[in-house]
């Protein structure tokens, strides 16, 4: 009896260093992308250059991003490997991004004057090991593992089209480093990456086949998680819908950049800061799903952004067209068409948000639909009702078709006990 308790305190022990070595390795990285993302301040500065440029990778904020979501998983669940992917993503970027600016300030603002350029060069080609953890994180989300075991030749194959794609990026940036033909880009991107010429030929062969290996494997997963999502129900599917609205989300904040890449004033402040919450959208959506936090919130979610995209689009074609129609037309004064739009807008705000949300709703949110219906038909019998038990039954016939619960009870109080 003992031996048994003693050996059961002993796994307990193990268990409890397990878990503790998982969060101080959580702690180091999450402390380490921290780090790395605070020294792109005076590395900016050095290379003359804003924090919101992408550098050989994705602007600073949006390793931290991912450091965080890294963080959460791996502290919450580390026998999740996609919170340990995420941090090894942080940590990979911001250190390419850190490169970038150190590879500007040297080899192109002091021209080789700083001390270690060639560390930098060498840390820069980050990107690739980031991009590829991306989408082995997409391939094995949301527990780590493929959709399915059928698909585990996808995932052997993308690992292997990956492996020699960054081995490829590293063994060219070390031929430059040693042939001393260091020469980046403003960017920070060495040129015989970007460019590659003469004895680099060899690259540009490697991306021609790598690179749209890479991409069949990709289009493979998402193959993957679209048959899997047809599959599934209750909790792994609402994960699935967490995936693929963090997937839309990262689709219209690319699309906000192309559009408006260069826009100035009011409008490019607007772009760019829907394009960056939209960025931020696809690892919060990944971590919601993956932590099973607020799941069943998602028919919301895309029912309100959907309603609320709609008739942001309709209320700005109404006032163009009012402002236009005012000013071309009618020749009044633009601030008088202004006003009139605005007005016009102010006033068609909340008739046409209730009408496109119950529009959106029907399709997208079909269980808030079925609840709101099922109150108005209680409600508008409730008008005409004498009966106290007929209303009571009415009551707990809704509520059940409402809500579904396990059970339901109606209490009156007595007249008597008042």
């Amino acid at each position: 009896m003992v031996a048994g308790r003693r050996a059961d305190v002993t796994a307990q022990g193990d268990g409890r260093r397990v878990r503790l070595g998982s969060a101080t390795a959580a702690l180091v990285l999450g402390g380490l992308v921290l780090v790395l993302v605070i020294v792109d301040v005076p590395l900016a500065s050095l290379a003359r250059q804003s924090l919101n440029s992408g550098g050989g990778s994705w602007p600073a904020w949006y390793s931290a991003a991912f450091g965080l979501l890294g963080f959460v998983v791996a502290w919450r669940k580390p026998g999740n490997p996609l919170g340990w992917i995420f941090l090894a993503v942080a940590v990979l970027s911001a250190l390419s991004q850190d490169a970038s600016f150190y590879a500007v300030a040297d080899y192109r603002l002091r021209h080789g004057g700083l001390p270690l350029g060639w560390v930098a060069v060498l840390a820069q080609p980050g990107w690739a090991p980031t991009i590829a953890l991306v989408g082995l994180a997409f391939l094995l989300f949301p527990d780590g593992s493929p959709p399915s075991p059928r698909w585990r030749w996808v995932l052997w194959a993308y690992l292997a089209a990956a492996a020699l794609w960054i081995a490829g990026t590293f063994i060219a940036s070390l031929a430059a480093i040693a042939g001393h033909r260091i020469r980046v880009d403003a960017s920070g991107n060495l040129l015989v990456l970007t460019q590659p010429t003469g004895s680099a030929w060899w690259w540009g062969v490697v991306e021609a086949v790598f690179l749209p290996a890479l991409a069949v494997c990709l289009l493979g997963s998402v193959a993957g998680q679209t048959l899997s999502f047809r599959r599934s129900s209750g909790e792994r599917r609402q994960q699935l819908k967490w995936l693929a609205s963090g997937s839309a989300l990262a689709a219209a904040s690319i699309f906000l950049g192309i559009a408006l890449p260069a826009r100035t004033g009011l409008l490019g402040v607007i772009g760019h800061i829907a394009s960056g919450a939209a960025l931020l959208g696809f690892p919060a959506c990944m971590g919601v799903a993956i932590l099973r936090y607020r799941l069943f919130d998602i028919d919301r979610v895309i029912s309100r952004t959907l309603a609320y995209a709609v008739v942001t689009g309709l209320l700005a074609g109404v006032y163009a067209g009012i402002v236009l129609l005012a000013t071309e037309v009618l020749q009044l004064h633009s601030t008088v068409a202004v006003a009139v739009a605005t007005l016009a807008v102010a006033a068609l705000f909340n008739p046409l948000r209730r009408r496109v949300q119950k529009l959106v709703d029907r399709r997208f949110n079909r269980a808030r639909y079925d609840a709101d219906q099922i109150i108005a038909a209680f409600a508008a019998r409730l008008q005409g009702a004498v009966d106290l038990d007929v209303i009571r039954a009415d009551l707990a016939s809704s509520v059940q078709l409402a809500l579904e619960p396990a059970h339901v009870s109606v209490w009156i109080q007595s007249a008597e006990r008042r």
